[in-house]
């Protein structure tokens, strides 16, 4: 892992994304992280600012944003995150047994970003990728997982010449794990963003908002992000 010095990243602006570039810029071998952000009709983009601001404060000049907006049309009826679909849902509104996939999940979505990041990663000539799946609190999808991650790189071990290895070094650690890790590393969580529904203030009530401000509440830290007041 890092021969080259370089890698590929999965950066999205969010909490766990941003960690993961601070710690393979501060932790890692790693001179240049090559990031990538995907555009693929989600409902805002309030992170990709700050995935901008967190590239460029690193020092970190190769970041490339990908618009594959025109994809939503057919994610559209299978997750509340793409433009059109159905409202975004409070996560006490999502049953126990729905979490193991819930409606905020977004189909392929992984394999689709992994398989580009990859392919970018081939013509640079680097052979690890990065991204940032956990072991999340309150639900979960399945391209997050040990057993996704494994079979991803017997899929990338056929190429002939080029080997590209994923690597998902969060996928063990709960978010309140991974925020102490960023606390160690001076990540300024004030530039980034989790909320789904990407208004001027953080909701506070949407799956990725319960589960941000109970990792903070966790370690005895205050979330910096401003929330609006929850919604009943």
């Amino acid at each position: 892992m890092g021969e080259n010095l370089n890698c590929v990243l999965l950066i999205s602006g969010g909490l766990d994304s941003t960690t993961l570039l601070h710690y393979l810029v501060k932790k890692k071998p790693y001179k240049k992280v090559y990031g990538i952000t995907f555009l693929y009709g989600q409902k805002h983009s309030r992170e990709i600012e700050y995935a901008k601001w967190q590239m460029d404060l690193l020092g970190m000049k190769h970041h490339y944003i990908v618009d594959l907006s025109g994809i939503a049309p057919l994610l559209r009826e299978g997750s509340v995150l793409i433009k059109g679909s159905k409202d975004i849902p409070h996560l006490d509104t999502i049953p126990i047994a729905e979490r193991i996939q819930p409606p905020t999940y977004v189909p392929n979505r992984n394999m689709i970003f992994l398989s580009l990041a990859s392919a970018w990663a081939e013509s640079l000539e680097i052979s690890d990728v990065f991204y940032s799946a956990q072991a999340q609190d309150e639900y979960g999808y399945w391209d997050c997982t040990e057993s996704f991650v494994a079979r991803m790189n017997q899929v990338f071990s056929l190429n002939r010449k080029h080997r590209i290895t994923v690597h998902a070094p969060f996928l063990n650690m709960l978010k309140k794990e991974i925020l102490e890790l960023g606390y160690q590393l001076g990540v300024d969580y004030g530039h980034t963003w989790s909320c789904y529904r990407g208004e001027e203030k953080a909701c506070g009530n949407c799956p990725t908002c319960i589960e941000r401000l109970k990792a903070f509440e966790d370690i005895g830290q205050k979330d910096p992000l401003p929330y609006m007041e929850k919604i009943k």
